[in-house]
């Protein structure tokens, strides 16, 4: 396909009046190369179609056409102002259409922004939910231990006090002088999990320096593992209480020391040493209480929500 010839005077002179040469091949094209008249009229009537700054095209060779020269003069002033008019329309047009795509990229922009506002307050929102949710599961979960613990031990206490002759009401204000070790004589699993949390909840309520809380953790950790893994080794079943790096990680803690004769080992040769004899090593408890540290490390939130 080939572009359709026309006058090419005429062109030049519709190009001059600040048409574009699509404009102008189209408008001669169509009114018969006659007259600058003839193609700035068929412009002004064909000025909303979209086609019109179309480059017209044709299938055939093209023909040379000749028109016998106008002189420019002879142009009307009528039809410079119509193409005045054209021009003025075109630039208004353009111009109404640009701040029309302005204002609509603008309210998409906005559209767009007040979605992710809504949907990130969404989010935080279901996170606060999902938080608040966890800190009361977890806080009645504490509660109810607790509650387990001081009747448990209020029952050894009763107990004990049978077995020596005394009334079972306990005196009040007196305070219970019971071994850690025999908390977890005829406890159920369960059981013996809550005094092991609890000691643990109760280790990271009184030391506020979650570092250090973790170190200790972390080394109550390897103790257990140690047992678990080697409990016929001697060396993992003997800790040495005035050990520098036991002190300092371990030793220091009350609730530390606590947890470990919770799971069996017991103060030897004059309170020197902890040790955790073979024949009373429980596999059961050793793994419980492996689990409750493991929780204690990976819970952020681990006897923070307690009181």
């Amino acid at each position: 396909m080939v572009i359709q010839q026309v006058d090419k005077r005429l062109l030049s002179e519709l190009e001059a009046m600040g048409f574009s040469e699509a404009q102008a091949r189209k408008a001669l094209h169509h009114s018969g190369n006659l007259s600058i008249e003839a193609a700035v009229n068929w412009i002004i009537d064909n000025e909303n179609d979209a086609a019109t700054d179309e480059m017209p095209m044709c299938l055939q060779d093209p023909v040379n056409i000749e028109i016998e020269e106008i002189d420019p003069r002879l142009i009307s002033e009528e039809v410079k102002l119509c193409a005045q008019e054209l021009r003025n329309r075109s630039r208004k047009k353009k111009a109404e259409e640009k701040k029309k795509f302005e204002s609509e990229r603008e309210k998409e922009r906005i559209r767009v922004g007040k979605e992710l506002l809504e949907a990130k307050e969404m989010a935080e929102e279901r996170e606060r939910k999902r938080f608040l949710a966890q800190r009361k599961a977890e806080k009645e979960e504490e509660r109810r231990a607790r509650e387990k613990i001081r009747q448990k031990l209020q029952q050894d206490k009763a107990e004990r006090r049978v077995g020596l002759g005394l009334p079972r009401e306990a005196v009040e204000g007196a305070t219970s002088t019971i071994p850690a070790t025999s908390l977890l004589q005829g406890t159920r699993p369960a059981e013996k999990a809550e005094l092991l949390r609890e000691c643990l909840r109760t280790l990271k309520r009184h030391n506020k320096e979650d570092n250090t809380v973790t170190r200790a953790f972390r080394t109550l950790l390897i103790y257990v593992r140690n047992v678990v893994k080697n409990p016929e080794e001697g060396k993992f079943r003997k800790i040495r209480i005035s050990n520098p790096a036991f002190q300092d990680r371990v030793g220091k803690f009350r609730d530390a020391i606590k947890f470990l004769e919770l799971c069996g080992f017991e103060r030897v040769e004059g309170g020197n040493f902890l040790f955790l004899p073979r024949e009373k090593i429980d596999m059961g408890v050793l793994k419980v209480a492996g689990a409750e540290l493991q929780n204690a490390i990976t819970n952020p939130f681990f006897g923070l929500l307690s009181r």
